[in-house]
This record gives C-alpha cells, sequence and structure tokens, in this order.
C-alpha cells in the first residue's frame, strides 16, 4: 500500500532513485533480506512441458521504491527451463506490465539482474513487493517507456537447489524462458505482450553475463522471440580473469559464489574435495547469503585461504569456467554493450575485449564507455542510454553501431 504521494513518472525521476536506491546499498543487486518474502517450493512441471511454459502464476505488488508502486499490474511466476547440462528445471521470476491501456502488441524486455546473493530470500523477486528490490528502479525505467518487463531470478534462486551462479549456460536458458512465459501467460496477453512483441535482453553485471549469453544463444534455443537488441553492460566475459582480479580483494566473496554456482551445475567438479575446513565454513555461509554478507565474510581473503589446493588450476575446473567465455558467437541482433572506465569489479578490458570479438563477427555493436564510472555508476548512468537505445531498436530504426570509431 502506498504511504506517500508517489514521485512523477518521468525518466529523469526514475534514474534519480535509482542512483538513489543503489547508492544507499552500495552494491548492485543487493536486495533487502529482512523484508523478502519466502520462496515457495516450486511445482514439478507437467510431463508434457516445454521450455517457457508457465507452471504457476500469482498476481503480486511491484514497488520500485519502498511505498512506491509502479503504475503496473504484475505476476510473481514459475516457468520451465533448461539446466547447463540440457536437463529440464523450474525457475522463479516476474513479470510487469504497465498499465497504460495498450491492449495491441508491446516491446517486452528481457532482464537479467545483477548479483544479489546465493539464498532465496535475497531473489529479485522476493523484495519486488515491498521495494527492497535494489534494480527495481532500473527495471521501472522500462515500465515508464511502455516496456513490459519479464525478470528472471536464475537457477536456484528463489526455488529449491543452490544457484547457479555465473553459469552462462543456466543463465541464458532461464532469461529466454522468462520471455517465453511472459508472451504465454493470458493475463499478459490482454496487456499487449504476445509472440508478436519486439524483444529485448537486457542486464548488467551478472545480468551482463547473462544477456549477452542469451544474445549469442537465442538463434538456437529461441529463435521464434523476435528479438530487435541486447543491451548488456559491465560484462564479466572471461570469469577467470575476474577471478584473478578479485581474489584477496574486498569483493573475493565473488569466487566463492561462482564456485559454488560451478559445483551444483557439475557436480563432478566435487568442490569439497578442495576445501579445507575454513572453506567448507564459507561455503555454507555463501550458500544461504545475500551479498554484502557474503562480501563481508570473503574480503580480503585469498583462495588459498580456503582450499588444500586450488580448483581453478584442475584441467575439469578450467574447461567448464572457461566454456563461459563471451564473444565467441555472433549475437543474431545489434547489441548495445557498455562498461565504466574505473571499473574495479569487472575489468574495464573485458568490455572492451567483447565489444572487439563481436564486432570482428559483424555485430552492428554501439558501444559506450562511461569516464571515470566505477562498477555501480556505469549501471546508473548507462541505464537509460540502454533503454533509449532498445526503445529505437523496437521503433523500427536501424542501426550500424559504432564499431569503427
Amino acid at each position: 500500500m502506498k504511504t506517500s504521494s508517489p514521485a512523477p513518472r518521468r525518466h529523469r525521476a526514475g534514474a534519480v532513485t535509482a542512483a538513489l536506491a543503489l547508492s544507499v546499498l552500495g552494491v548492485l543487486g543487493g536486495t533487502g533480506g529482512a523484508h523478502a518474502q519466502q520462496p515457495t517450493a516450486a511445482p514439478e512441471a507437467p510431463d508434457t512441458a516445454a521450455p517457457g511454459d508457465v507452471v504457476t502464476s500469482e498476481p503480486t505488488d511491484f514497488q520500485y521504491w519502498p511505498g512506491y508502486p509502479a503504475d503496473a499490474t504484475a505476476w510473481k511466476i514459475q516457468y520451465t527451463s533448461t539446466t547447463a547440462t540440457g536437463g529440464e528445471n523450474t525457475v522463479s521470476g516476474t513479470v510487469v506490465v504497465p498499465k497504460d491501456g495498450k491492449t495491441g502488441p508491446r516491446p517486452l524486455v528481457a532482464y537479467a539482474a545483477g548479483s544479489v546473493g546465493m539464498g532465496d530470500k535475497c531473489a529479485p523477486s522476493a523484495g519486488f513487493h515491498d521495494g527492497s528490490t535494489t534494480e527495481a528502479p532500473l527495471i521501472n525505467a522500462a515500465l515508464v517507456r511502455g516496456f513490459a518487463v519479464a525478470v528472471t531470478d536464475y537457477e536456484g534462486l528463489g526455488t529449491p537447489g543452490d544457484h547457479t551462479y555465473t553459469v552462462a549456460q543456466a543463465e541464458g536458458t532461464a532469461l529466454l524462458d522468462a520471455a517465453r512465459a511472459a508472451q504465454r501467460m493470458p493475463e499478459a496477453q490482454q496487456l499487449g505482450v504476445s509472440t508478436e512483441s519486439p524483444v529485448g535482453i537486457m542486464g548488467y553485471s551478472q545480468g551482463g553475463q547473462a544477456s549477452a549469453w542469451a544474445a549469442e544463444l537465442q538463434p538456437s534455443y529461441a529463435p521464434e522471440l523476435k528479438v530487435k537488441g541486447t543491451a548488456s553492460g559491465g560484462v564479466p566475459a572471461d570469469l577467470m580473469k575476474v577471478a584473478e582480479h578479485v581474489n584477496g580483494g574486498d569483493e573475493a566473496g565473488y569466487i566463492a559464489m561462482a564456485a559454488i554456482g560451478h559445483d551444483t551445475a557439475y557436480p563432478e567438479l566435487d568442490l569439497d574435495k578442495y576445501l579445507n575446513d575454513d572453506g567448507r565454513a564459507l561455503v555454507e555461509t555463501v550458500r544461504e547469503g545475500c551479498l554484502g554478507e557474503i562480501q563481508e565474510a570473503a574480503k580480503g581473503k585469498k583462495i588459498e585461504d580456503y582450499t588444500v589446493s586450488n580448483p581453478l588450476e584442475q584441467p575439469d575446473w578450467k574447461e567448464k569456467i572457461g566454456a563461459n567465455d563471451i564473444g565467441a558467437k555472433k549475437p543474431s541482433a545489434p547489441v548495445f554493450l557498455y562498461h565504466g572506465e574505473a571499473d574495479t569489479t569487472i575489468p574495464y578490458e573485458l568490455g572492451t575485449g567483447l565489444r572487439g570479438a563481436w564486432c570482428d563477427q559483424g555485430v552492428a555493436v554501439q558501444w559506450q564507455s562511461f569516464p571515470g564510472a566505477a562498477h555501480v555508476q556505469a549501471a546508473i548512468e548507462g541505464n537509460g542510454p540502454a533503454l533509449d537505445w532498445l526503445g529505437a531498436r523496437f521503433a523500427g530504426e536501424a542501426t550500424q553501431g559504432n564499431c569503427g570509431a
């Protein structure tokens, strides 16, 4: 229930709110776990379920700031998707559609959130009802433009089992299937979301990895989606380089999250055999924690502090982690790619490297860098330009990108 007068529905107001949200919480993707709804067990999908089929759907609230509900209708959903190894799973998410009276085909944004942690209480959908999900203001900026949004919680984040954090193969399918699910919901169809809707893919940080991978995967996995463009920012295009960069620093917790995520997706990696007692204790903390708690627990620590031998030096771990590298495949639609030049979380050269890899394949890449911007700041500054760029693609405007610049 609204507790005070809403902020004006203007793009500038949304950007200011986003800045406040991200600044107060201090990290992209953190959620207000103390107020978050607890997940319910994922029901079994029907035997005939296909990727993107809706398993459950229930109305929910979407607040972009505590006490400020968006002018939109929302549903918490669970839908069928595909694991990293090709199996069937059930993923949760949220579909949000503006209340603007439009009933004809409207644009749909498949939105991948940044890192929130590993516990179910941290899932993006868990905090939308009370405005405690950090990226809700960024999503609201899409809603005020008339775009519907399908947000994935990813595998194991909001449903049983551990979250397959940074396993791009599972993230990409979850994101594309969220779009499919939105299109198959009768309630959303009545508000203009349909198979004729132009689709945009979007995400930053972990969401940048998910959206970039989905852009590469879409032509083979979900070719029926009418994808007009992808906007990806702060993309960790090479996880090994990210691990080297954050190891022993303030954000070393990302390594523990990624290790658990890959061990979950590929149990044969057998993470436990590499851990010492401190490592096992950290894993238990990480499995149920949100991002801030995880980063505090691992702050300043190196991999060797938690292991009897480094799993990242083993061939099987190198193979699975290297399989997440982005840039080897060509997206079927243009891309808006952005990165902060002062990013201390995801090195800037990973962004420029991905730009080069896609440009070399003939992708129309619109590259935008943000001088002096660190990781969170670039997420805020890039959100409006990314949505404007997607809006132009939805309107049918052509783009050649700026690969030659």
